[in-house]
């Protein structure tokens, strides 16, 4: 999950703005989208003080006046009362419904009928913003805001790209089947092309490689081949498949290489290669580099 900025993640609260009043309106946490919506609200909070002293010109005495303003949505005014109130609303003006969707389609992809709980997300902004005692503190809501957004967004994945999934553990059971190929601890299968002679690379290693990946179902996604040159790498700046399989290669080997999604790219889109896929990759390990 990327962080998101204390103005970005207000964004988040602008639809139910001018249907809260200046009260906290009481959390209800019966799901995962229930907890996370609250976690980011508390979470996101982190220099917003600042910001509206700082910044803003407020005086933290009329807090309740800013909440009240940022409920509401209107302009900033002179005197304290209201520049607290109208700072409410200056920032309401900065949100609007763009973070609201970027947030959603993170989480729930093109399913435009799902949302976080805006309420949610409020009780714990809100809280948070006016230092009272909420339901974890703003550092456990940072951290689970972060997990519940990789569980929901992996299960809601799940839902589109199910088959994939399928088809990736159907290919990988029937490639293990063949005598020739062997598995790492990690799971990783591989198929010996050549064997090399050489040094094995650590994780540290920097690697010469050329290399082929594709789909199972035969799609060249990326091959160092049609480009026409090797390329050097961290053995540990790659994906964990290919971690695992060069830092078991002799240099001088070629290896077919079968990587389980979970060792790939998971339930992340990456350019062509949909989440959830197996992908198989020919590489070809031609040194080490000092």
């Amino acid at each position: 999950m990327k962080k998101l900025t204390f103005v970005a993640a207000m964004a988040i609260a602008a639809a139910t703005i001018t249907s809260c009043g200046n009260g906290t309106p009481k959390a209800n946490l019966k799901t995962d989208v229930d907890t996370l919506s609250y976690a980011i609200g508390m979470a996101q909070t982190q220099g917003l003080k600042d910001y509206l002293v700082q910044r803003l010109g407020v005086d933290t005495a009329y807090m309740d006046a800013f909440i009240k303003g940022l409920n509401e949505g209107v302009n900033a005014g002179d005197d304290k009362q209201k520049n607290a109130y109208y700072a409410g609303v200056q920032i309401g003006q900065q949100i609007g419904q763009q973070m609201v969707k970027n947030i959603n389609h993170e989480i729930f992809g093109e399913d435009s009928t799902k949302t976080i709980s805006l309420k949610n997300f409020m009780s714990g902004f809100i809280t948070a913003t006016t230092g009272r005692t909420g339901l974890m503190t703003i550092e456990q809501a940072q951290q689970l805001a972060q997990t519940k957004m990789q569980e929901i967004k992996a299960r809601e994945t799940e839902k589109t790209f199910g088959d994939n999934k399928k088809a990736g553990e159907k290919y990988l059971a029937d490639y293990a089947k063949n005598k020739d190929v062997k598995k790492l601890p990690s799971g990783v299968l591989y198929k010996v092309i050549k064997e090399g002679t050489g040094a094995i690379p650590t994780d540290t290693s920097k690697v010469k490689v050329h290399y082929e990946g594709k789909t199972i179902d035969g799609k060249v996604f990326d091959s160092s081949y049609k480009r026409g040159e090797p390329i050097t790498l961290g053995a540990n700046q790659v994906i964990p498949g290919w971690t695992d399989a060069l830092t078991h290669m002799p240099v001088g080997s070629t290896w077919e290489v079968v990587i389980p999604q979970e060792k790939a790219y998971a339930e992340r889109q990456q350019g062509e290669i949909k989440p959830f896929s197996t992908l198989i990759f020919k590489i070809e390990l031609l040194g080490i580099e000092k």
